[in-house]
């Protein structure tokens, strides 16, 4: 029998406005091509007519709904197809990069993870603990901080750098520890190095202790379409091993490239 307090604690958290603007569009899924009219919006939610011309509106504007003549009527908005092509995108390429992440984990003996590149921002869709390492607190789905990450800066790496100015200018560079990089010269030129290396490094950067190491991977238009990752706690490693960490890390992200008829762009490693 179904927890009816668990429910009720949900229903809660929900604003209305949200679940309503949600309920509207599987209504109108369900039409088809002919769409409802704000008339039966209202009838169908149960709301006043004013609200539902609102509702509508308010989707319409965000391109979720488009108005049809006559009436209108309002049938699903084009950007519908953008989100769920995004989606489509990112499911396949976390289900077919999987295999992958497990190698990367098990030659590495580190957290292996893998971010979508979401407008230059890293979001992680997968994660591979490695077996009998600490496990790093590491929420799946978010957006992380493109300037203090591993896998962030092997994907500012490949996006221009007008963009990537743009990029920061919003995003800013928030400092999470004293080795954390806050100034946009500096990260500019560590880019050169990624560039020119395939791999990124986070020494401390977002967390002191913690030591990540990533590098980009390559849709099939030569587009930089996210970054795989290893985590590890800090030690003194020696150059030589970084360097290595580093290389096998690439070839991880090569791989993945190479399983969506990508390539790395000339002039990197």
């Amino acid at each position: 029998m179904p927890n009816i307090s668990k429910f009720a604690d949900e229903n809660r958290y929900q604003v209305q406005s949200v679940a309503r603007a949600a309920n509207l569009l599987n209504e109108i899924a369900n039409q088809g091509a002919s769409g409802l009219s704000v008339t039966e919006i209202s009838v169908r939610l149960g709301v006043a007519k004013s609200t539902a011309l609102a509702l509508a509106r308010t989707l319409a504007a965000a391109g979720l709904l488009r108005g049809v003549d006559p009436g209108p009527r309002y049938v699903l908005g084009l950007n519908l197809l953008r989100l769920g092509d995004l989606v489509g995108q990112q499911t396949s390429i976390a289900e077919l990069g999987l295999p992958t992440l497990r190698d990367l984990s098990t030659v590495t003996g580190m957290t292996a993870r893998l971010a979508m590149n979401e407008a230059g921002y890293p979001v992680f869709l997968e994660r591979i603990d490695g077996e009998g390492s600490i496990r790093f607190h590491a929420p799946l789905g978010q957006r992380e901080e493109p300037h203090a990450t591993a896998a962030g800066k092997a994907i500012l790496a490949h996006l221009l750098d007008v963009d990537v100015r743009l990029l920061l200018g919003e995003a800013g560079m928030a400092r999470y520890t004293p080795k954390t990089l806050t100034d946009v010269e500096s990260l500019m030129r560590e880019l050169e190095r990624v560039r020119s290396e395939g791999y990124a490094l986070d020494d401390e950067e977002e967390a002191e202790g913690v030591f990540c190491v990533g590098s980009a991977f390559f849709d099939h238009q030569g587009q930089c379409a996210g970054a795989l990752s290893v985590t590890g706690l800090k030690v003194d490693l020696p150059l030589r091993e970084v360097r290595q960490l580093g290389v096998t890390v690439r070839e991880h992200a090569d791989r993945l490239s190479s399983m969506l008829g990508g390539v790395r762009p000339r002039g990197a490693q």
